[in-house]
């Protein structure tokens, strides 16, 4: 049953409601509710080692690279289904063990003791555990408990209650024990009623137990969450890449077999013209891509584990790079999520701190510092010679604040002096003094207007030393949540970055608007949307809405994960919460981020875990994920490209030939040679300018560098054909082969970079050394033993390596002529595009 009809339910109809007297339940119905209705707990989602190695495996690629390996093993050829077999299995056992030590740390972040609560089970006060508590139950809350379950009050004694990990809102509630005179739907306006999983912050209260478990608010925050599916921004770009090279593939293999058999006719051996296929298709698949993501990705969390980041899923680093928009709670991330002493307006205002103070929660206690964030903020505020001062005084006859009066008042004795002294709502207090003219209460009201203005919040203090007398006014003080000192600088660097940052809280319109004002999100502290007002709007005009504004606040779990469902549709989306409330939106954005303190419900939904409060280490975290998907961008264009040339050059010269311009094995030895330095390209270092936007895999990109570059790949693969075409098959498949080593090695080089070569980034050592081996191999083994008896390779003379070194050298002037060229184009339809939707 919802919450909201028990707040305005009087403690005699509650009872009759629930079926309980104020002794509470006996031990038999308490265990039979148990029975019927479960424990008091959710069954959170845990990620086991299975789970975590299927994972691995969930990638297009790999179900392609899987599908050739079982038609090479139809077919015979058990060397390739191997190598195939190895680079799936090095991928899996690598993104493996990277998650599952990301799953292990948060594990030891998990707190999983045990707590209690006292209710009156057949009048008697018992202590049990959180898990064994039913509706019905009578449940007694004291300072410094996490509250077990949905509780309607019935009592409630100066009772505080810290609401943020539910609403967002970072100011602690005040609660009350009557009927509300009207159902509150809302939970930051039921007043009357404490939820699950938020903190008693000070004071006392007695209530029934209204919902457990799953039937909770968080419970259905949590729900909400578990019903969600993340969409992967990587695995939808890897997706269309896959959907891509199958078709391509798939295309040019039939019109090659068709055309075989069409034009040699009875001279095809068709086993090995399909044998030939096969090796055709392994070559142009870019086998090693899991590998080389896997490693990038790899790196990248150990880079983040450096900055106190913790990564659940290895590909949301890529995801991470992405986005273009960045939600989150100011509470925390942007703010200390801590009140200071900001104005005072008083005719002294050192004495009206020190009444202010005086009248606090904690004076007299022994306790070293308050619990109430006004209090807090005025004890931090005063020297230290204050703080001895108060030492000095006793507190009597205190009335708790009230939430319909908006004020407390305390009676004070020390130092000869005795008097009472009232806090609260400006309104308020000024209404209770004599003293106070209709000329200081316009000044007053302004004063508090202003400070509304700044998203400061504002208490009033006055004091009477004659008893019955009408009260004094002292002063009012205004209070603010501090901006962190990287705020400003952490908003201007997301902006830089092309990130759009957007504030989702709880809080209030003034405060939140405020904040965005104070780190310049927004040009005016009013351009604030609240979630009532956006979800009044007509679905098209939500869509605009969350586009214009940047600050929304008073949004429920509900209304966050919306706004986030929203912003998906035109734009990658990372949200960063702590809250229960926050879960819902976590799983639904592209990236879910959170808090080292965040809740477990909050955590099992995230992707990447902080274990510092700050926007500066997700900005760190968004540049390594660009470098993450630069360096796979590079691998997949210099991969297909080299591929791709070799491929159609293969194939084009079949039709010139009666024999394998290259053996399958020589094709096999080709691809495991060049891929060990395209897999430390994972390593490699990255262009400032590769970092600067959001990307994502563009497939027409692809295609033309693909198209543009294979085409010059292919055209000097042909050369060296019709350079040894003459030659015994023997020498021209070994040449071939060095020309194809030499050419796609050179290549990397060339495209690792838009800039030219001379001027580019240095590259990566193992990126160098990887390079060096493959060229080292390559040149020596058609002079050894296995390299003629295993490959069928003829050593070549010196002459034929001095042409095949000329070739390569023209190779690699005219890549880089084509890159440069294919990157002016590219700028000027990109200048374009922007112009046209200016």
């Amino acid at each position: 049953m919802p919450f909201s009809p028990f707040t305005q339910l009087s403690e005699k109809d509650l009872l009759i409601e629930l079926s309980v007297t104020r002794r509470g339940l006996s031990e038999a119905e308490a265990a039979k509710r148990l029975a019927a209705n479960g424990p008091n707990e959710l069954t959170l989602h845990r990620v086991r080692p299975w789970q975590i190695l299927l994972r691995q495996f969930a990638s297009p690629f790999v179900y392609l690279l899987l599908a050739a390996a079982v038609l090479a093993v139809v077919l015979g050829e058990l060397i390739d289904a191997i190598v195939i077999a190895v680079i799936v299995g090095v991928n899996a056992v690598l993104g493996f063990v990277q998650e599952s030590r990301s799953e292990q740390a948060l594990e030891k972040l998990r707190n999983f003791i045990i707590s209690y609560v006292r209710v009156l089970r057949g009048g008697e006060e018992q202590t049990v555990d959180r898990r064994q508590i039913v509706r019905g139950d009578v449940a007694i809350v004291e300072t410094g408990d996490i509250v077990p379950a949905d509780i309607r009050l019935i009592e409630a004694e100066n009772l505080v209650v810290d609401e943020s990990p539910l609403t967002g809102e970072s100011v602690p509630i005040h609660k009350v024990g009557e009927a509300l005179s009207r159902i509150e739907t809302e939970a930051y306006k039921a007043s009357n009623i404490v939820f699950s999983n938020t903190r008693i912050m000070s004071g006392r209260g007695l209530g029934l137990v209204i919902d457990t478990g799953r039937e909770t608010v968080m419970g259905s925050v949590a729900r909400l969450s578990v019903e969600t599916e993340r969409e992967s921004t990587f695995a939808q770009g890897i997706s269309r890449l896959s959907a891509f090279v199958l078709r391509l593939i798939l295309i040019t293999l039939a019109v090659v077999f068709l055309a075989n058999l069409i034009l040699k006719q009875g001279s095809v051996d068709l086993f090995d013209l399909l044998l030939f296929s096969i090796a055709l298709a392994v070559s142009v698949i870019p086998e090693a891509l899991p590998v080389v993501t896997t490693m990038s990705l790899s790196h990248g969390a150990m880079e983040l584990a450096k900055k106190s980041v913790v990564v659940r899923r290895l590909s949301a680093i890529e995801d991470l790079g992405s986005i273009e928009v960045l939600c989150s709670d100011k509470t925390g991330t942007l703010t200390e999520n801590h009140l200071n002493v900001a104005a005072v307006l008083a005719k002294d205002e050192e004495d009206c701190l020190f009444i202010a103070a005086i009248a606090s929660s904690f004076l007299g206690e022994k306790k070293a510092l308050p619990n109430n964030s006004f209090d807090l903020g005025l004890w931090e505020h005063l020297s230290l010679a204050a703080r001895k001062e108060l030492a000095q005084y006793k507190r009597s006859k205190e009335i708790p604040f009230d939430p319909r009066t908006r004020l407390n008042s305390v009676t004070i004795h020390g130092k000869g002096r005795a008097e009472c002294i009232i806090r609260g709502a400006p309104e308020e207090v000024m209404d209770a003094c004599g003293d106070v003219t209709p000329g200081k209460r316009k000044e007053v009201m302004a004063w508090m207007a202003l400070a509304g203005r700044r998203g400061e919040r504002t208490i009033a203090v006055a004091s009477t030393k004659n008893e019955g007398g009408k009260p004094e006014f002292v002063g009012a003080i205004s209070f603010v949540d501090s901006l962190k000192k990287s705020a400003k600088q952490t908003v201007r660097e997301a902006k830089e970055l092309g990130v759009q940052l957007k504030i989702l809280t709880g809080d209030s319109r003034e405060v939140a608007g405020a904040v965005a004002h104070d780190v310049g999100l927004v040009a005016t502290p009013e351009e604030v949307m609240t979630g009532e007002e956006l979800y009044a709007l007509s679905p098209k005009e939500q869509g605009r809405a969350v586009k214009k504004y940047h600050v929304f606040a008073r949004m429920s779990p509900e209304q966050k994960f919306g706004a986030i469902a929203l912003l998906k549709k035109t734009a990658a989306v990372g949200f960063l919460g702590e809250g229960i409330n926050d879960a819902p939106a976590l799983k639904m954005a592209n990236v879910g981020l959170v808090v080292q303190g965040a809740s477990d419900v909050a955590r099992d939904a995230a992707d990447i875990v902080l274990l510092k409060r700050s926007l500066r280490v997700i900005v760190g975290g968004i540049k390594e994920g660009r470098s993450v998907f630069s360096n796979s961008l590079k691998y997949i264009k210099a991969t297909l490209a080299s591929n791709f040339g070799n491929f159609y050059a293969l194939v084009i010269s079949m039709f010139f030939i009666d024999v394998l311009p290259m053996l399958p094995i020589q094709i096999l030895l080709l691809n495991l040679l060049t891929d060990s330095p395209m897999i430390a390209i994972a390593t490699d270092r990255v262009e400032a300018s590769e970092v600067a936007r959001p990307r994502r895999y563009n497939i027409r990109e692809i295609v033309l560098a693909t198209t543009v570059l294979g085409i010059v790949s292919a055209a000097f693969d042909l050369l060296f054909f019709f350079i040894y075409h003459n030659h015994p098959t023997e020498v021209l498949q070994t040449n071939w082969f060095i020309g194809s080593v030499l050419t796609e090695l050179v290549f990397i080089f060339s495209i690792r970079s838009a800039r030219p070569f001379w001027r580019a980034i240095s590259p990566s050592r193992p990126l160098i050394g990887f390079s060096l081996l493959a060229l080292t191999v390559a040149l020596i083994i058609p002079f050894t033993f296995p390299g003629t008896m295993f490959f069928r390779f003829q050593s070549p003379s010196i002459q034929m390596m001095m042409v095949n070194i000329g070739v390569v050298l023209a190779y690699f002037v005219t890549t880089e002529l084509a890159k440069l060229i294919m990157g002016r184009v590219s700028k000027r339809f990109t200048k374009q595009r922007i112009a046209a939707h200016a």
